[in-house]
């Protein structure tokens, strides 16, 4: 799948934000841009903490800015990391982006040094648990 246009300026966000993460234990920086329903870009980044696994991944960061600032629904999620491989959402980050975004919703994932990796949720998250099981 290929990157859109606006894809820089979710990449931009996600790399401005990944440089303000807290990850002294691993020192692996991670940063997420959710372009969401509103049109507007919210940020969050790995924030860790001693008490393993007590920390936040950069997924359920922004996505709580994201709510903190009134979008409701995730369109587009740019990830970035270091290295070459993509670094794409944990298993639990991707459960968390499920709770806000269709199966379409396309994930890219970057290993800044490497190419970017497009897929759709429904492909992360193939069989997914979502909230209209529970009525929603």
């Amino acid at each position: 799948m290929p990157l859109l246009p606006a894809d820089r300026t979710l990449f931009d966000a996600a790399e401005a934000v990944r440089a303000k993460a807290y990850a002294p234990y691993s020192n692996f920086h991670v940063g997420a841009a959710i372009l969401a329903d509103d049109g507007k870009i919210y940020a969050g980044c790995n924030v860790e903490n001693a008490a393993y696994p007590v920390g936040n991944c950069a997924e359920p960061s922004a996505i709580a800015a994201m709510i903190a600032g009134g979008g409701k629904r995730i369109k587009r999620i740019y990830v970035t990391g270091p290295g070459t491989a993509p670094v794409t959402p944990c298993g639990g980050c991707r459960q968390r982006i499920r709770e806000f975004a269709d199966l379409d919703v396309e994930v890219i994932s970057h290993g800044v040094e490497g190419t970017p990796l497009v897929m759709t949720l429904g492909e992360l998250l193939p069989h997914s648990f979502g909230p209209e099981f529970l009525g929603k």
